[in-house]
């Protein structure tokens, strides 16, 4: 019996969906294949949580747990964080210190798609196509009439990195741009603000199955709101349709885009990235490198199209993670 981590939290405003994540991901591991624990990062403690809701501390020179005298050593972590320090690149490089292999990406893969700016830098050369964007550091002179000059109204200003919409503003008219510039320097100390894409939003599940390279049914997103936001992704104010109500020829254009895009950067693990139809060509908007993994999160939603079911999809992870370290 393998002993797998399943470290969840994390330090950004995602750590309460990540919680759900870890959870679900707890309750669907095959417990006659695995002994799961539920390790909870956080800024203020690392811990494992039983059961019955008590506490054990996570040595961190090592990674492990001292529960009543047993000491319990991890054989695998399955990745469940969203936002940092698990989609950053942080824990993984720890992790990879310690030799202990982990479900997601590698360091540098992670710490690459975490930041908008750097990810879309590096594909751009290989034609992939993406909104027209100008970049900010806090600190910066702003000459708001440049900028909207270069990328237009309506325009997108997010947090460079942050996940879930959080920061995330769309500027209608010039009085909205610097209101918006102080709410995503909220989350973040860079800032990317993005031409409007005006075309079907899909999202695009592409994961390591059993060895290969898989790339799952094509979701289209459906905002209620101006954007696909975050009452959009969580609270219900949008319709995922699995698959996409897009042709045959552009789900194969969108699919063979995001294959490329996942072997070009040498990913593993699992990958949500999140293209604009625009005119019959996919701009890429982002990747997620620990999507949701709650059962109405996309990436499950997709897997299940696939006929892959939630403790297919977290053992293929675990064996693939496992088979790394041998």
């Amino acid at each position: 019996m393998k002993n797998v981590a399943i470290i969840m939290g994390g330090y950004s405003s995602e750590y309460q969906i990540s919680l759900s994540s870890g959870n679900v991901v707890y309750s669907y591991l095959d417990k006659s294949k695995y002994n799961p624990y539920r390790i909870h990062i956080l800024k203020e403690k690392w811990v494992m949580v039983d059961d019955e809701g008590n506490e054990y501390p996570v040595n961190r020179h090592d990674f492990s747990v001292d529960q009543d005298g047993t000491i319990i050593t991890f054989d695998v972590v399955f990745n469940a964080i969203h936002g940092t320090p698990g989609e950053d690149g942080l824990m993984q490089a720890y992790l990879e210190l310690l030799g202990i292999p982990q479900t997601s990406c590698g360091f540098y893969q992670a710490a690459l798609t975490f930041n908008k700016r750097d990810l879309l830098s590096v594909l751009k050369p290989y034609g992939i196509k993406t909104a027209i964007s100008h970049y900010i550091n806090y600190g910066d002179v702003i000459n708001e009439d440049e900028i909207l000059e270069k990328v237009g109204l309506p325009c997108f200003v997010k947090p460079n990195k942050s996940g879930s919409s959080f920061g995330i503003s769309k500027v209608k008219e010039k009085a909205e741009f610097m209101p918006a510039i102080e709410k995503a320097f909220k989350e973040d100390s860079e800032i990317l603000v993005e031409s409007f894409l005006d075309g079907t939003e899909v999202s695009v599940g592409v994961i390591n199955y059993k060895g290969k390279v898989t790339v799952l049914p094509v979701t289209e997103i459906v905002s209620e709101n101006d954007f696909f936001d975050y009452d959009a992704k969580y609270l219900g104010k949008s319709q995922e349709i699995t698959p996409a109500r897009i042709s045959i020829e552009m789900q194969e254009k969108v699919m063979e885009i995001a294959k490329c895009v996942y072997e070009l950067l040498n990913m593993e693990g699992f990958s949500r990235s999140e293209y604009i139809l625009v005119k019959g060509e996919p701009h890429l908007l982002e990747i997620n490198t620990v999507p949701g993994l709650i059962t109405a999160s996309i990436l499950p939603q997709q897997a299940n199209e696939a006929g892959i079911s939630m403790p297919e999809l977290f053992d293929n992870a675990i064996q693939l993670a496992l088979a790394k370290k041998q």
